[in-house]
C-alpha cells in the first residue's frame, strides 16, 4: 500500500501493514469477520480487509469484558482497536490483542455462500450476489490484476507519447458493420450504443491529435453464449497517425510485454492465489494467415482461404504455434473490418493482424483506409450506405494521414493471465444475453 495514511479514514492501517516489528504499537483496523473460533475463555477472529487478514486474539480477563463479549457473525463489519502482539502460530506471524471492538455494520440477512471458499458456489449463484463474492480472495485477486493491466496500459502508452481522450458511447450508425446494435431512444432520433470507439479515434487522428488512446465499453447484440464473449465489455483502444500496420503492431508487443511484466512484478500474492505462474515474452512474432492456413490442412482441418477461425482451428493452431503469444497478419480483406486498408500489392488481403495471447485472440487491429474513395467503396462492397457514414468519410477529404491502431479487450487478456475459464469471471458486473442485474 501506497501513502495511504495520507487519507484520513477509520483505520490507522490495512491488515497488510502490521507486522511484527510493530510489536506493541497499538493499530486501528477495519473490515469483516472472516471467521470466528470460541475456545471459552479464549476467542480468535479473522479479520479481513481488501489487503488480506490478521488475526484478533481476545483472552478473558486480559481484554475488556465488552470486547470479550461482542456478540459477531461472519461477516459483520468491525472496526478493532489493539496492541500488535508477536505470535508465530498467528498468520505472519503477529496479532492484534483487542481494546476495542465496534460493530459498523450488522449482518441481517444470510450470506448467500461461504467467502471462505469452503463450500463451493455455482458462478451463476455468485455473480447473482456479486457484492457478496468480490469479498472471495479469488476474486479479490482477478480484480487486483485487472487493475494492474489497466494501469500498466495507461502508463506504457503515455511515455511512448500517446494521448488519453474519451469518445462518445452513443452513436448514430454502425462503427463496425452489420447490424448487431442496440438501439437506444435518443430523443426523436434512432441512435444506438457504440460497438467501438473506432471511427472517434481516426477523426481525432484526422484532427491533428496523431497518437491516442482510450479505455472504453463497447456493445455488442451478438446472441452468443460462449465463455470468451460478453454483450458489454472493455475495450483498452489505441490509434497511431503517420503509421502502418507493422508499427502499430510494434506497439502493442511493447504494451504486452509491460503489461505481462508490471503483473508478474507487482501481483505475485494474487498470481499465487489463482495458481498462475506468468511467462513475460521477450517478443511477439508474426504469422502470415496463409502460412497458418496451409499447416492447418496439412494437418486434416477442413478449412479453405478465406474462413475466419472457430474454436477447433485455434487449437489447432496452438499446435502448431506454441508460442506465449503471437500475431496472425495479412488477413482476407472481406472478413475484416470495411475501414482495414487493403495490400497495395494484394488487394485480397488487407494489413489487418489479431495478437493471439495463451490460445485466445485478445487483440485485433489494422493499418485503416485514410483515402476517402477507397472508403466510399469498400462501404457498398459491404452493403452499406456511405451516406449513413458522410460525417466519417468527410473527415478523410480534409487531409488525413495514414494510420493504425488496435483494441485489447480486457476481460479477455485478464481472463488469460488470470488462468479463468469463464470471461464472466473477469467482469465485475457482467452483461451476456440473460443476464441484466445486478
Amino acid at each position: 500500500m501506497k501513502n495511504v495514511h495520507e487519507i484520513k479514514s477509520m483505520r490507522t492501517h490495512y491488515t497488510e501493514e502490521v507486522s511484527q516489528e510493530m510489536d506493541g504499537k497499538t493499530v486501528i483496523v477495519a473490515g469483516w469477520v472472516h471467521e470466528l473460533r470460541d475456545m471459552g475463555k479464549l476467542k480468535f477472529i479473522l479479520l479481513r480487509d481488501r489487503t488480506g487478514i490478521i488475526q484478533i486474539t481476545a483472552k478473558k480477563g486480559i481484554v475488556p469484558d465488552e470486547v470479550f463479549d461482542v456478540h459477531l457473525v461472519k461477516e459483520t463489519v468491525i472496526r478493532v482497536e489493539g496492541k500488535v502482539r508477536k505470535e508465530k502460530q498467528a498468520p505472519e506471524g503477529r496479532e492484534i490483542v483487542p481494546e476495542k471492538i465496534e460493530i459498523l455494520g450488522e449482518v441481517s440477512t444470510k450470506i448467500p455462500f461461504e467467502v471462505t471458499g469452503k463450500v463451493p458456489a455455482d458462478l451463476d449463484v455468485r455473480l447473482d450476489k456479486r457484492y457478496v463474492d468480490l469479498r472471495r480472495k479469488e476474486t479479490s485477486a482477478i480484480f487486483k490484476i485487472q487493475n494492474e493491466v489497466n494501469s500498466a496500459f495507461r502508463e506504457k502508452l503515455l511515455s511512448l507519447g500517446f494521448q488519453e481522450i474519451v469518445p462518445p458511447c452513443i452513436v448514430a450508425a454502425a462503427t463496425e458493420g452489420g447490424t448487431n446494435l442496440f438501439p437506444i431512444i435518443y430523443f426523436e432520433k434512432e441512435a444506438f450504443l457504440g460497438q467501438s470507439p473506432q471511427l472517434y479515434k481516426q477523426m481525432a487522428v484526422v484532427g491533428g491529435m496523431d497518437r491516442v488512446f482510450m479505455t472504453v465499453p463497447a456493445f455488442r447484440a451478438e446472441k452468443h453464449n460462449t465463455v470468451t464473449h460478453l454483450n458489454e465489455v472493455l475495450q483498452m483502444d489505441i490509434e497511431m497517425g503517420f503509421a502502418d500496420h507493422n508499427n502499430v503492431m510494434d506497439v502493442l508487443a511493447k504494451v504486452l510485454i509491460h503489461i505481462l511484466k508490471r503483473v508478474d512484478e507487482n501481483s505475485k500474492k494474487e498470481l499465487e492465489v489463482l495458481g498462475q505462474k506468468l511467462v513475460v515474452p521477450k517478443e511477439v512474432k508474426k504469422y502470415d494467415y496463409t502460412w497458418i492456413i496451409e499447416q492447418l490442412k496439412k494437418n486434416g482441418v477442413d478449412i479453405e482461404w478465406g474462413q475466419d477461425f472457430g474454436r477447433e482451428e485455434e487449437r489447432e493452431i496452438a499446435k502448431i504455434i506454441p508460442d506465449e503469444a503471437y500475431f496472425i497478419t495479412d488477413w482476407p480483406t472481406k472478413i475484416r473490418a470495411f475501414y482495414s486498408m487493403p495490400n497495395s500489392k494484394k488487394p485480397e488481403i488487407c494489413n489487418a493482424f489479431d495478437l493471439i495471447y495463451r490460445g485466445l485472440e485478445i487483440s485485433s487491429g489494422a493499418q485503416r483506409i485514410h483515402l476517402p474513395e477507397l472508403l466510399v467503396q469498400q462501404l457498398k462492397n459491404r452493403g452499406l450506405n456511405p451516406d449513413d457514414f458522410e460525417f466519417y468519410i468527410n473527415a478523410f477529404r480534409c487531409g488525413a494521414p495514414p494510420h493504425g491502431g488496435w483494441s485489447i479487450g480486457m476481460e479477455r487478456i485478464t481472463m488469460k493471465i488470470t488462468g479463468q475459464t469463464n470471461i464472466r469471471e473477469c467482469s465485475m458486473f457482467p452483461r451476456d444475453r440473460t443476464r441484466l442485474t445486478p
